[in-house]
């Protein structure tokens, strides 16, 4: 009894052992468990704050350079006038092939100007009837045409003075001959671009009409024509004898107005936009000589996805066509910068692109310039003879060497419009500053006659 008694006893007392080693592993276990799952939460936690700072540094980063950007964007200075000068970073919704129906078949009525305005960034633009235009230039009078249009970039047509009867706005009407396809897309970019661009150196579209058939552009009035006009008519339009050429300081100006255009769509339009016709004909002149660029119906814009280069059928004007371009239809803003080039060469020489009534070798104006860009002696014989050596040797060479690295055979090798823009500036200024202590004005005396476009 007492060993069975015995047996039982350590029976329990092993029982009570094992039961109580079990419950101790269980409370170690347990704390172990929870230690582990506190180490978790503290790291993730950590992580998550790290994370979070990262990112609040980035995003104070990106502010801090895009304040910085917009600072340096908004800089300018103020040359020869009280104009304003902005840069607008704007953003494009549409296709750039601005395809479907839309507003622009809509037009018969004259709609609200407030409700014309598609977003923040889109400028009021006004739907006119074809009735509305009628009585704006007296039934498209023969004595309101200024100009006849030609060129698959602005479209075939005739341009008309008119004069708005919802506010009495001057204007210069186009009424485009429609071109096919081409045409009807020519017609619909350029109206959904100038809706949005928003610059002093960008002809303002004041509004249009897409009644039925009819295909009309309604821009602000330019007194003072085309370039090409000032440049190369008055020497043999009999009509416009009363034009006296451009003075140096005036060709300047308009070089800086043009560049700060296509910088502006280079630089500061999202996406970029190359025009794809820039010539000057397509360089309107107010009533002070500035410039504003028109004649986006062949524009395109650029997407980063695509690393600014589009492949595109060849459309444009001769003489103006960067080589690459031409020969392979790839597309960049270095193409507008090689047309910029032919541009300040006209500017330069007073010479046509293509001239095929001079001597050989002197019919197309960039074969025959570039070589001789770089030699002072041969440069100052360039020189258009309408300046009668009234011009800085100076500034001559320095703006001959801009032209000479727009027009590079080698778009890589060309500038960007930011460095044309930076390089003409102090130009600018130093005639100008000059011009204000001559005794006399710098500017040969300007009529204002009826513009041509």
């Amino acid at each position: 009894m007492e060993a069975s008694s015995s047996s039982e006893e350590n029976h329990v007392h092993k029982h009570h052992f094992r039961h109580s080693s079990s419950q101790n592993m269980h409370h170690h276990q347990h704390g172990i468990f929870s230690f582990n799952s506190i180490i978790i939460i503290i790291v993730s936690i950590i992580t998550v704050v790290v994370l979070l700072a990262i990112f609040l540094i980035i995003v104070l980063l990106r502010r801090l350079k895009s304040a910085k950007d917009n600072k340096t964007s908004c800089k300018d200075i103020q040359i020869g006038s009280s104009r304003f000068i902005a840069h607008t970073t704007i953003n494009f919704t549409s296709s750039p092939d601005v395809k479907g129906g839309g507003c622009l078949y809509g037009g018969h009525s004259r709609s609200n100007p407030t409700s014309s305005r598609h977003n923040n960034n889109k400028r009021v633009v006004q739907v006119f009837t074809y009735k509305d235009l009628e009585l704006a230039t007296d039934t498209f009078s023969e004595a309101n045409v200024v100009s006849n249009i030609g060129g698959i970039g602005g479209g075939f047509g005739v341009v008309y003075r008119g004069v708005l009867s919802s506010d009495g706005t001057l204007a210069a009407i186009k009424k485009i001959h429609r071109d096919g396809k081409q045409g009807e897309r020519a017609f619909r970019m350029e109206v959904d671009l100038l809706s949005h661009l928003r610059s002093p150196y960008v002809v303002e579209l004041l509004g249009y009409c897409a009644d039925q058939n009819h295909r009309l552009l309604i821009y602000e009035f330019m007194p003072n024509g085309t370039l090409h006009h000032h440049l190369h008519l008055h020497l043999s339009d009999s009509s416009s004898n009363q034009y006296q050429p451009l003075d140096w300081g005036t060709r300047l100006v308009i070089a800086l107005d043009c560049a700060r255009a296509l910088e502006f769509l280079h630089e500061h339009a999202v996406p970029s936009i190359i025009h794809r016709d820039f010539k000057c004909s397509n360089v309107l002149l107010d009533l002070n000589f500035r410039a504003k660029v028109t004649g986006f119906g062949l524009a395109k814009m650029v997407s980063d996805k695509i690393n600014g280069q589009i492949s595109t059928r060849v459309l444009g004007t001769t003489g103006y066509l960067a080589p690459e371009y031409a020969s392979t239809g790839k597309l960049t803003t270095k193409s507008d910068v090689y047309s910029y080039g032919v541009v300040l060469l006209e500017l330069l020489t007073g010479r046509v692109p293509i001239d095929s009534s001079r001597p050989p070798g002197e019919h197309v104006l960039v074969s025959w310039a570039l070589p001789r860009l770089t030699f002072r002696e041969k440069v100052v014989k360039m020189v258009d003879p309408c300046l009668q050596g009234q011009y800085s040797k100076k500034d001559l060479i320095q703006v001959a060497a801009i032209a000479a690295m727009c027009v590079q055979p080698e778009a890589d090798y060309r500038p960007l419009m930011t460095d044309v823009v930076q390089s003409l500036i102090p130009l600018v200024k130093n005639n100008n500053t000059c011009s204000s202590i001559s005794s006399g004005s710098t500017r040969f005396q300007h009529q204002t006659p009826s513009p041509r476009y």
